[in-house]
């Protein structure tokens, strides 16, 4: 298979404008991730997609391919799908890489695309984790999952999923990690595909895909790595992972 990660860099975040050129001790947070996304050893290129200059230059600055696409895409998705078509590329799978993980973990792309080499069948593929801090179970900014025994997702929420009924006890909870694969043809369904009534009451596009009946394959990680999503989000980065930067 050949394989492109293609990673979304909006400017106007609503949460923290500017966030991909935030400096994190002496490189951005933009070319952190990229840096980063490299080290994978199944990805055949790598390319930024934003809707800035300003983006678009510190980019080729640092060597990075990038795209520039529209300002007024919804989603991320749809930024990674508009690079794609734009540049007219020949691949058989599309990565959609976050980039506001300054420490991304590169084994997490590679087995993103193992899903792809073991199930033939797969049209999306992402990760999950199980959920150590209780806490997380009934945070709505942490998104669960739940799937069947052949690892397929049949459901993504905010809530805590399962519900435990009658003191039931016996049950893992699971964090959605996101990062997804698509097969080009499905991530070309993806972009026609009208907003559903599940994914509008949950904020969650995921929901959009399984209404349409495309297949989510999850692979389990045992490691995560944080994202910045807020500036307190880039304080907790460098008081807790300092070392790592």
């Amino acid at each position: 298979m050949k394989v492109i990660g293609i990673i979304p860099a909006r400017f106007n975040s609503t949460r923290f404008p500017g966030k991909p050129l935030i400096n994190i001790k002496g490189k951005t947070m933009i070319e952190r991730v990229y840096k980063g996304a490299l080290k994978a050893n199944h990805l055949d290129d790598l390319i930024i997609a934003t809707d800035d200059k300003r983006i678009y230059d510190h980019a080729r600055d640092f060597g990075a391919k990038v795209v520039m696409t529209d300002t007024n895409l919804p989603s991320g998705t749809d930024r990674v799908w508009a690079a794609y078509s734009h540049l007219k590329l020949n691949y058989d799978l599309i990565l959609n890489i976050q980039g506001d993980e300054p420490l991304i973990d590169a084994s997490h792309i590679d087995a993103v695309i193992e899903i792809f080499e073991k199930r033939k069948n797969a049209q999306i593929g992402t990760l999950a984790k199980i959920i150590d801090n209780k806490d997380e179970v009934s945070d709505p900014n942490k998104v669960k999952v739940v799937f069947n025994k052949d690892n397929k997702a049949l459901y993504f929420s905010r809530s805590p999923i399962p519900f435990l009924k009658n003191n039931f006890t016996d049950i893992s909870y699971y964090k959605h990690i996101g990062i997804y694969g698509y097969k080009v043809s499905t991530l070309n369904k993806i972009a026609s595909l009208n907003h559903s009534t599940l994914e509008l009451t949950e904020e969650l596009e995921q929901l959009r895909w399984l209404d349409n009946d495309l297949n989510i394959h999850l692979e389990i990680t045992n490691t995560e790595t944080p994202s910045v999503d807020c500036p307190e989000d880039l304080e907790n980065l460098l008081l807790h992972y300092e070392s790592r930067l």
